[in-house]
């Protein structure tokens, strides 16, 4: 059944601050050669959801589920060192303690209260993939499955990233879903690979990397990384 708690957390209205983020893609879109959306969404999706970010709400999910709160820690760490952009990692962590003080306030959960004690004290940020992980895991009676955790995850990345596109780059509405649509028909296999694999964090986009460095550099902007 699906659970209407996962629509309110991926919904845009739910208090992220996703808008203020373009992860790169305004810095991509301003330099000399432009950004292909097609291509982009394909890496999001690919390298960035694929070989990182997903891996990492699989861990995260399983160690919200035991309670295993050295294993949280560590992807957490893991994750932040991964990302090479200072400001990316600092948009990361400011969202996912959005989100986790949010939803421990809407769904209270005593692994919520001590995930957020952890972010008290510095030990974890927590990382948006790790925040997203535990409102999935604690969202209210019955937990979120672990793949559709995954699932959820991407969708809120791809449809974050695309209405980012549709205020920096010249798309239409109908053009830019389109570009979404195919990409959320990919989301199943990707995730059934996460799930086979050994959810090992990796990291290989070094033109994105590089764009979400320039960010803060840009003359003018509408986002903060």
């Amino acid at each position: 059944m699906l659970k209407l708690e996962l629509l309110h957390l991926c919904d845009s209205l739910f208090p992220l601050g996703t808008f203020a983020h373009s992860e790169g893609l305004e810095a991509a879109a301003a330099g000399s050669v432009g950004v292909d959306l097609r291509e982009w969404i394909d890496v999001v999706l690919d390298e960035a959801i694929g070989r990182l970010e997903g891996p990492a709400v699989l861990r995260a999910w399983d160690a919200f589920d035991a309670r295993d709160w050295d294993a949280l820690v560590s992807v957490d760490e893991e994750l932040t060192a991964l990302r090479p952009a200072s400001a990316a990692r600092r948009s990361s962590r400011a969202m996912g303690l959005r989100l986790l003080t949010t939803w421990h306030a809407l769904h209270p959960d005593a692994r919520l209260a001590h995930a957020l004690a952890l972010a008290g004290n510095g030990a974890i940020g927590p990382t948006l993939p790790v925040a997203f992980a535990g409102a999935c895991g604690c969202a209210g009676a019955v937990a979120v499955d672990r793949r559709d955790a995954v699932a959820a995850f991407a969708y809120t990345r791809l449809a974050a990233t695309v209405s980012a596109a549709m205020r920096i780059i010249s798309i239409g509405q109908g053009d830019a879903h389109a570009i979404l649509a195919r990409a959320l028909e990919r989301v199943p296999a990707v995730v059934e690979a996460i799930a086979a694999g050994s959810a090992t964090l990796e990291s290989f986009a070094p033109a994105m990397d590089i764009a979400a460095m320039s960010q803060q550099y840009l003359h003018s902007r509408l986002f903060r990384s």
